[in-house]
């Protein structure tokens, strides 16, 4: 080690394995351009059921199905049902803060001539 003062202190502030477990599924769940699409579906649009949703997206109804349900085991989703009909949204407001940060890392240009540039 070069720095063991600094490894002892970031070691320190390392969460539980447990959580960085849940962080990755959630980050593996947002990972998928399908998904992605139906949660930005969800953002925009509010609360919509699946044939909506599917429409909005662009995808089967089979394929927006299979993602919701993967989004609603790790909570990033809820349903309303209404007789026969469920409606979908976002469980909470995390995943928009997640995808507007995200979008605007997307989005960022950096300045000519500065570390780490890549475009």
């Amino acid at each position: 080690m070069v720095d063991p003062d600094r490894v002892i202190a970031v070691a320190g502030t390392m969460p539980k394995t447990e959580v960085i477990e849940e962080l990755a599924r959630v980050f593996g769940l947002l990972s998928d351009p399908g998904r992605l699409r139906v949660i930005i579906a969800l953002l925009e649009g509010g609360e919509m059921c699946v044939c909506d949703i599917a429409a909005a997206c662009g995808h089967s109804e089979s394929a927006v199905s299979h993602a919701l349900r993967l989004l609603r085991a790790h909570h990033v989703v809820r349903v309303r049902r209404s007789g026969r009909m469920a409606y979908h949204r976002l469980d909470d407001s995390h995943i928009r803060m997640l995808l507007d940060l995200g979008l605007s890392h997307v989005h960022h240009v950096p300045a000519a001539g500065s570390a780490g540039e890549t475009r």
